[in-house]
């Protein structure tokens, strides 16, 4: 072990004696998770005092300060856990800090801030991302002789972080064979890595990243800390452009592998956490299972593996974006663009050749030409299922496209002519979410009517809801499909609302 090494080991033992002052050890549970044959362990640091583990390494480091420099107040910059952090050691150790924080932090990460901290705390909102905050507060310091408390690159910050490892060898559970750590600055992978290392000498340490927030793997690769030209915030408890000096010497020494993970594997480990132990993490909380469940053909039933919940401060609207892309139950999501014949019941006789326990979670649908159109559908299932539906369309002569990660199909941008469309009606239509209803009802009316525009997409109600646009070839058709609507109701769909003429208008131009 190198002396840097050795440092962080003494400032974990010595922080033993600190942290416990503002808060209690978390647990660490173990969670059934589909797909990975080993044991795992999740250290379940959302159930902290801020929700998160950077209270550990924040409150170690102020509780060291002396009684000047706690009369002179200290500064930092965040953009929201380790603000959090530095909140409750402030009004905790009696003295003031000033925390800036990027323009762009969610209003309910500076109201956690205020509220940890009272009137111990001054937050200045400047620039729109971390570097520019901490710039501001590194000139702050020097101009007022305070104390930047860093958020990961200082050895006593780090000590702090550590003690969750120390935590883990007590527990008893151990000894573990994987460990999956999701890096950031690096703090609590480079400290949680040398605290195992040295207890669980066979244990494999496997740093986690996000694809576009690799900074640590690009510093090891370059054997320096080096700037991003891009970082991807969806994860922003990891969005860090340069590892750390002294983490990427610490992380270098003692992870053995480092690993990317994408967003939307992010999403589906959330839901997996949500299933298994009704958690829900912040994204970054979530990256190291993420790997696991990637790493899973590498791993044996008599493997026992330990991730990290990091933390569960996020934005309540962020679980939108979060469960549209996360999967459903053991299954994948994928969206697949399908050129499709302008003939009625076309579309109705596609999906009920798709396999049957495959589930339709997304459909975006708009008449964009008199002979073709090309409809997005969202589909769920497992493995075997996508194998079928390739084999189902190569029968069929579809020549479909895979359009998952289409900017397009993201943002549900729906193009349509409705110039195309003869004798249009529009309704709201609500049936039971359950494979199969909503395509029973265009089975009674496909014979009159065609899809012109279709816009659904699951939302984890029993009820699903759908914008549809029929068009008919005559008048007569129109009204007749439109008297007969509530005949409908009970027996393939629950409700439906016309839509308005006012709304109408703006959908026809």
């Amino acid at each position: 072990m190198s002396e840097l090494g050795d440092q962080l080991f003494h400032e974990i033992l010595m922080a033993r004696q600190r942290v416990y002052a503002v808060g209690q050890p978390t647990p660490l549970q173990e969670l059934e998770i589909p797909g990975i044959p080993a044991r795992v362990f999740c250290k379940r640091e959302d159930l902290g005092p801020i929700k998160a583990y950077k209270w550990r390494g924040a409150y170690n480091r102020m509780a060291l300060l002396s009684k000047d420099e706690l009369e002179r107040g200290v500064v930092a910059a965040s953009a929201g856990n380790h603000a959090q952090g530095v909140a409750i050691g402030a009004k905790v150790l009696g003295t003031r800090a000033t925390i800036f924080m990027p323009r762009s932090t969610p209003g309910m990460k500076q109201q956690a801030v205020a509220n940890y901290g009272g009137d111990a705390v001054d937050i200045r909102l400047v620039g729109d991302s971390y570097d520019e905050a901490a710039a501001a507060a590194k000139d702050l310091a020097a101009l007022e002789g305070q104390t930047f408390i860093h958020p990961y690159d200082d050895v006593q910050v780090m000590g702090g972080q550590g003690t969750l490892a120390d935590e883990i060898v007590m527990s008893g559970d151990g000894p573990f064979t994987h460990v999956f750590l999701q890096i950031g600055g690096g703090g609590m992978a480079a400290a949680t890595a040398c605290w195992l290392k040295r207890h669980f000498p066979g244990i494999k340490t496997i740093g986690v990243e996000g694809v576009d927030q690799a900074s640590m793997k690009a510093a090891v690769a370059a054997g320096q800390p080096v700037e991003l030209d891009y970082v991807d915030v969806f994860c922003d408890g990891t969005a860090v452009r340069k590892a750390g000096d002294l983490t990427f010497q610490i992380c270098n020494e003692f992870i053995d592998e480092f690993v990317t993970v994408t967003n939307d594997e992010v999403c589906n480990s959330t839901r997996l956490l949500w299933e298994a132990n009704r958690a829900i993490p912040e994204p970054a909380g979530a990256l190291g299972l993420a790997a696991a469940l990637n790493y899973s053909d590498q791993l044996t039933e008599n493997d026992r593996v330990l991730v990290i919940l990091c933390g569960a401060n996020m934005d309540f609207s962020q679980l939108a974006f979060i469960a549209r892309h996360g999967g459903s139950g053991p299954n994948s999501r994928r969206y697949v663009r399908i050129p499709l014949s302008e003939e009625r019941g076309s579309l109705v006789q596609l999906l009920r050749g798709l396999p049957k326990n495959m589930n339709i979670v997304d459909v975006q649908h708009g008449k964009t030409g008199k002979s073709k159109s090309y409809p997005v559908i969202g589909l769920t299932g497992s493995a075997e299922d996508f194998t079928e539906m390739e084999a189902y369309f190569a029968q069929m002569g579809i020549n479909h496209q895979d359009v998952t990660r289409s900017e397009d199909v993201d943002f549900r941008i729906i193009n349509y002519s409705p110039d195309l469309f003869t004798h249009p009606l529009f309704v709201h239509i609500e049936f039971p979410e359950r494979p199969g209803a909503f395509l029973a009802f265009m089975e009674q009316v496909r014979d009159r009517a065609n899809l012109c525009y279709f816009n659904y997409a699951y939302s984890g109600e029993r009820v699903g809801r759908a914008l549809v646009g029929m068009e008919f070839e005559s008048a007569e058709d129109r009204a007749s499909v439109h008297a007969q609507l509530k005949n409908f109701v009970n027996a393939s769909i629950r409700a439906y609302r016309e839509v308005s003429p006012s709304a109408l208008e703006r959908i026809l131009g």
